[in-house]
């Protein structure tokens, strides 16, 4: 093998307790790099559409990238990808921290399981060996204590563990893998995934790994970013990715009581500035990187400690604005106890907001509710609500399935208040400010996701559009624009940030197109270029695509909720709602960009031009 990759994937049967290894050719590694590709590729080659996604024959994968766990800022991600239990399709939940870094250097690029053990175990990844041992001591603990049980039976306080906590154990359908406590895969819910199959955790420790190509460029990168932090990444120092909570404030951005406002009237007391002046204990990073954006918080009276982390922006936005809840001690309960519970708080928070909804119209009332007062601002009743659903106790048991699927049982009317894509709960963006955004929500393969989509404020006048440029966009394209160059400039952002989910690079770290390229080249050696890059990332999209096409999705699963073609009551010169002929044009155009059909189905001669002949007949 060569360099970046260990050349080994990891295969586990725990129905069998069978473990194996298997190598493939650097062409396999360069056609399908990592992450996001390493998944689909598994996915569509192994999961038939009569797999539901709690079966047995799905597949779970962790996969890393080849920039993972190289000593360069922001190295650390990893990727964990299934068959979702939100959407019933291409699921994915991407997470920083430590684990990734440690499951290279103990030998694997990734780790394929299948099938359910008979009982809790969990597997223990170390210098090239796998073991399956038991978890039946560790099912129903938090995970706080589940990694330290774990440390403690392996004798070693340097191993990283991926784990579920008891959400997972529950199914709780946006159950997610929380990497050392403080690090959420959150999307999709790959915990429930987990949690199907008996596995409580993956506990990994290394010290060896592959080699780099170009160490001393990897060495330079790292000096330039430590040398320059302040000039180019000093906000998220700062603040961390809450530092923009004001700025989405003034241009009403700030997704509030459930995406009927974007304005909240205490957005300044959950903002990352007022984070820094009182609660702040720490500023923390995921493996070798200087940026230090994560933030870990204490509150004494509440017994948030800074084990746990601390609340980052989407969540500060789905406990917090979104919610009408303005008590950032609360938020940090909150947060906590979905790290502890493992629940991503994206899921979670956009599923009470629906509730709260609910509830303030009449849909919902206490009988409903088990007496809880489930209005907007009340912060006891969301830290009570997290409670019930992590253990799926009563009203919880219902909000576990999530926003779309309790819309459904209720009825009623509800169904138009869940803020949902494909059954998966929306990020804190508004579309009514970033339209592009909102055609990226609706489009994606994974449901409302905003990572692997564009923010439409990159193409404004000023600084950012030096980078829009390498893509062809010469000129300022407004917010509420989404003609022929939106798509055209969605089209291209969006397969590079696929590529950014199979790579293994944090999309904060201030490289762009070319200190991407220079970075991937360093540890690789394969003198790529921006090009192949962006198709790697047209190819991992056209995967997940294509699985989402075997599971029965057409257009009509391309949507949006019908809030966002509406006016906020306090319409700003920033905001505007989507308009459905324009949007529906739209999502034409990068079909046919894309080379896939009227029903967003990839056509042959476009899966062949990606060297995917093999999925033609998949």
């Amino acid at each position: 093998m060569g360099y970046a990759y260990n050349g080994k994937i990891l295969r586990v049967d725990l129905t069998n307790r069978k473990i194996g290894i298997e190598e493939y050719d650097e062409q396999w590694y360069r056609t399908y790099v990592g992450g996001r590709g390493f998944n689909a590729y598994f996915l569509l080659k192994e999961v038939g559409k009569g797999v539901d996604a709690l079966d047995p024959e799905n597949r779970l994968i962790f996969s890393l990238g080849p920039i993972t766990g190289a000593a360069v800022s922001g190295n650390g991600r990893s990727s964990v990808g299934a068959k979702s239990p939100l959407t019933g399709g291409y699921g994915e939940g991407d997470v920083g921290g430590f684990f990734g870094a440690e499951l290279k250097h103990a030998g694997f690029d990734a780790i394929v399981v299948q099938g359910k053990a008979d009982k809790p175990v969990y597997l223990w990844v170390h210098d090239g060996e796998a073991e399956i041992r038991d978890a039946s001591h560790l099912w129903g603990l938090n995970t706080l204590e589940s990694q330290e049980k774990i440390r403690e039976e392996l004798g070693d306080k340097g191993i990283r563990t991926a784990q579920i906590g008891p959400a997972g154990e529950k199914m709780v359908r946006f159950a997610c893998v929380i990497n050392d406590l403080k690090h959420s895969a959150g999307r999709t819910g790959m915990g429930a995934v987990m949690g199907s199959k008996n596995l409580k955790a993956v506990a990994a420790r290394g010290h060896g790994g592959p080699q780099w190509a170009e160490p001393e460029v990897i060495r330079n990168r790292a000096r330039w970013l430590a040398e320059n932090l302040r000039e180019v990444a000093g906000g998220m120092y700062d603040y961390g990715t809450s530092g923009g909570v004001p700025d989405l404030q003034e241009h009403g951005g700030l997704p509030t009581r459930n995406f009927q406002e974007g304005r909240f009237e205490h957005f300044a007391e959950i903002s990352g500035q007022k984070m820094a002046e009182t609660i702040l204990e720490a500023r923390e990073n995921c493996y070798a990187c200087v940026v230090r954006c994560k933030r870990a918080v204490r509150v004494d009276e509440l017994g948030v400690i800074p084990t746990y982390g601390g609340p980052e922006y989407e969540t500060i936005g789905s406990l917090g604005s979104l919610l009408g809840i303005g008590d950032l001690k609360a938020i940090a309960l909150g947060n906590q106890k979905c790290n502890a519970y493992g629940i991503d708080t994206i899921g979670v928070g956009t599923t009470i907001a629906w509730a709260m909804e609910c509830y303030e119209r009449g849909i919902l009332t206490k009988a409903d509710t088990d007496g809880i007062d489930l209005r907007f601002g009340n912060a006891e009743a969301m830290l009570q609500m997290i409670e019930k659903i992590a253990r799926r106790d009563g009203f919880g048991n219902l909000l576990a399935e999530g926003c779309y699927r309790a819309s459904k049982e209720i009825g009623r009317g509800s169904e138009q208040y869940a803020m949902h894509v494909k059954g998966q709960e929306f990020p804190m963006h508004e579309p009514r400010i970033k339209q592009g955004l909102g055609l990226g929500y609706s489009v994606s393969p994974t449901g409302a996701d905003h990572v692997h989509n564009i923010h439409d404020t990159t193409m404004t006048e000023g600084p950012s559009m030096v980078a829009v440029r390498k893509l062809g966009v010469l000129r300022p394209l407004a917010f509420n624009d989404l003609g022929p160059d939106k798509v055209r400039y969605f089209t291209y952002s969006v397969n590079w940030a696929s590529m950014g989910n199979c790579d293994g690079l944090c999309c904060f770290l201030p490289y762009q197109f070319d200190g991407t390229t220079e970075i991937i080249n360093a540890v690789t050696g394969w003198g790529t270029n921006m090009w192949e890059l962006m198709k790697i990332g047209e190819r991992a999209n056209t995967l997940c695509r294509a699985f989402n096409a075997r599971m029965g999705f057409t257009a009509k699963d391309d949507t949006l909720p019908e809030r966002f073609f509406h006016d906020f009551e306090q319409k700003l010169p920033t905001t505007a709602a989507l308009k459905k002929e324009e949007w529906e044009a739209a999502k034409k155009m990068y079909y046919v960009a894309m080379g896939w059909d009227e029903n967003g189905v990839p056509l042959p001669d476009k899966l062949r031009e990606l060297a995917l002949g093999w999925a033609v007949e998949s």
